[in-house]
């Protein structure tokens, strides 16, 4: 099964777990972040507010993605002739999905610890990289191993046969950029 991208409204943020995307608003009032001066949450209640998510259910957060409000401009735009379509994109995630599905037999999400260390062969500089992105960020050996299923996917959607410095860089962005 194939997860559907979630649409955020104003003042909230995708979070990308286990069980599908899920909208998750960024302050109480819900437009911290937007663009405007509509929020008038203080500092200290966008803390809390953030506060309230405990650490074990963070570390099972794959992507934590903050999408902007379009611009009226661009909404009223009616072509877009740089951004690619839906049916391109589309094609691009099944044959991601038909790749995974080919070379193990199920989706990456679905794989177990020794699988990935098998499928996923990292060289030197990505294992330093994933060394200090465990340091700095005091992942769990779940969000390690989350983080190489996450990079794996997009190496398919890069059509890459192997996880390279860009793949895993793109996924350590997504890992609690709150």
């Amino acid at each position: 099964m194939i997860n559907s991208l979630g649409i955020p409204t104003i003042g909230f943020g995708t979070v990308n777990t286990r069980n599908g995307n899920k909208a998750m608003k960024l302050c109480p009032c819900g437009y911290y972040g937007d663009g405007t001066s509509k929020c008038h949450c203080t500092e200290d209640q966008i803390d809390r507010y953030k506060n309230k998510i405990s650490g074990p259910l963070l570390d099972r957060i794959d992507m934590v993605l903050t999408v902007p409000p379009l611009p009226k401009e661009a909404l009223l735009e009616q072509t877009n002739s740089s951004a690619e379509s839906s049916e391109v994109i589309r094609e691009r995630v099944l044959k991601a999905y038909n790749k995974q599905i080919k070379r193990q037999g199920k989706i990456n999400d679905k794989l177990i610890p020794d699988e990935i260390d098998k499928l996923i062969k990292l060289d030197k500089d990505n294992k330093q990289l994933l060394e200090m992105a465990i340091d700095k960020f005091n992942l769990s050996a779940r969000a390690y191993h989350r983080i190489l299923k996450v990079a794996r996917t997009i190496a398919d959607l890069d059509n890459s046969d192997s996880v390279n410095t860009q793949h895993l860089t793109e996924v350590i962005s997504y890992r609690r950029s709150n």
